[in-house]
């Protein structure tokens, strides 16, 4: 963990080298693929040793079968490959060299380098064999069209930025960062009719680097002071479970689980800021022209902390494999991709037995919300008050369901995990159950033209923000596409 924090204070420092001296403006694009990639796997090296190896091996081989296997069916083999390569490492890392053990092994980068690979699998596939009408306004705007070269795909993998925490980015993104092409950012007035086009210099991230540095000292500091005095194990203690009064056991795990967070604020800020600091993460400005450096940030922590819905947390948490999940799988799955979704990820955390004990929990608990939200909500929104009453009691049920769901993901293990739950008396599992005998659930319809239109567990509001990102980056060579590339993305946000 220590070489973790240290290979990251490098890279940040390495970023504003990057940014200060290989500036596109100063360099050619192979040498910031060059010296991206080697600083990647010296800190990948310095980290974690010789098993860094398993990080090439891993996109060597999806980069062959991509070039034997060809662009119709490349996208299943590399699926298929790079997350049972990532299976293979994290069963072997889990069950013989340390169960249990909370540090930061090589697995977390694969975890990102998988989800790397599989995007960038799909998305030659959709641009380079599948017919545009047949694609999703975010499968056209992602899809690319011409196979990147060796140097580029592991530059795309393991370049410093994100080989140790991520996040992912697409590939399109990183492609035009490290090739410093100009954009264009494109102003709707409230009317709906486009505004001029213009020119955008480039803005310094100085600003944002600082504030997220300082989110993330906050966030280390409540790790080291507080998280450590309220373990989530005191959730099963036999003692606490004998003496404490159901309001007490429940207000203790909304707070043990509270505290559990900040480290994944730590990681994933850091993570941000590093990309911030070496330019890239730009997507524009606001209505009041200030600055936006979050096109790959992967949390908004007041939104989480204050979520009032099990899917307003799930879209504001761990944002960009959110995203992942959805376009490798629930865009894409032919049935129940509700729980297709959940078992990927579940699939993709890891080995444990408690990851799938809380993504499977988490599927009642989804179905569960979006069902009463479907069915209750509207009667509650039309006075003020009411609203406010409303959204306090929806809080306080979206943390203590979010935080039951997710104890076996903090325990790892089957006994303690039942343990935790029978003492609850599955009630939380049950109430999901009951709730969804009771009221309708909206089906989904999978299949049709309007694919593009579900509403997914990660929500519609992620996509569409996703794709108001995508505005700031120009996505090809000459500027005839660069229009082509804007006026998509626009027309995406338009539908």
């Amino acid at each position: 963990q220590v070489n973790f924090v240290v290979c990251q204070l490098f890279a940040l420092l390495a970023a504003i080298w990057f940014r200060t001296y290989l500036h596109s403006s100063k360099t050619s694009p192979f040498i910031r693929h060059v010296v991206a990639t080697l600083l990647g796997l010296y800190l990948a090296l310095f980290c974690f040793g010789w098993y860094a190896l398993h990080f090439v091996i891993q996109s060597g081989i999806s980069y062959y079968i991509m070039i034997i296997i060809g662009v119709e069916n490349m996208h299943k083999y590399c699926f298929v490959f790079a997350l049972g390569y990532l299976t293979v490492c994290q069963i072997t890392r889990v069950y013989i060299f340390d169960y249990g053990q909370y540090s930061a092994d090589f697995s977390g980068p694969m975890m990102i380098i998988t989800q790397k690979i599989t995007s960038l699998a799909f998305e030659i596939h959709d641009g380079m064999f599948r017919k545009k009408e047949d694609l999703t306004p975010s499968q056209r705007c992602l899809a690319v069209r011409r196979m990147p070269s060796l140097l580029e795909y592991l530059s795309y993998n393991c370049n410093f930025m994100g080989i140790l925490a991520g996040p992912l980015c697409s590939y399109k993104d990183y492609i035009t960062f490290i090739e410093g092409r100009s954009y264009q950012l494109q102003q709707s007035e409230a009317n709906g009719k486009e505004d001029t086009k213009y020119e955008q210099t480039d803005p310094s991230p100085n600003i944002a680097v600082a504030q997220k540095l300082l989110i993330c000292g906050l966030s280390l500091l409540f790790h080291m002071t507080i998280t450590k005095t309220l373990p989530v194990e005191y959730n099963i203690d036999d003692n606490f479970r004998a003496t404490a009064s159901w309001p007490v056991r429940f207000f203790y795990l909304y707070v043990s689980l509270m505290a559990a967070r900040p480290k994944y604020y730590f990681a994933w800020t850091l993570a941000d800021a590093i990309n911030n600091a070496a330019g890239f993460g730009f997507r524009g400005y606001d209505k009041n022209g200030v600055t936006r450096w979050d096109l790959i940030s992967n949390l908004r922590i007041q939104q989480i902390e204050f979520s009032t819905s099990f899917k307003m947390f799930l879209d504001n948490w761990n944002i960009q494999t959110a995203l992942w999940l959805k376009r490798v799988c629930y865009e894409r799955a032919t049935f129940s991709p509700t729980i297709q979704t959940f078992i990927l990820s579940a699939i993709w955390h890891g080995v444990y037995p408690g990851y799938y004990l809380t993504f499977l929990t988490g599927v009642l608990m989804t179905l569960a919300a979006r069902a009463i939200r479907n069915n209750i909500r509207h009667y509650f929104v039309e006075s003020p008050a009411v609203k406010v009453c409303y959204d306090i009691i929806t809080w306080m049920a979206t943390q203590i369901a979010i935080s039951y769901t997710v104890v076996p993901f903090v325990l790892l293990s089957v006994k303690p995990s039942f343990t935790f739950y029978s003492s609850c008396y599955f009630c939380l599992h049950i109430a999901s159950i009951v709730v969804l005998s009771v009221f309708p659930l909206k089906r989904t319809q999978k299949g049709s033209k309007k694919h593009e239109t579900i509403q997914p567990v990660w929500s519609k509001t992620l996509e569409e923000e996703n794709l108001l990102q995508k505005n700031s980056y120009s996505s090809t060579n000459n500027s005839f596409s660069q229009k082509q590339e804007i006026t998509c993305r626009y027309q995406t946000l338009k539908q």
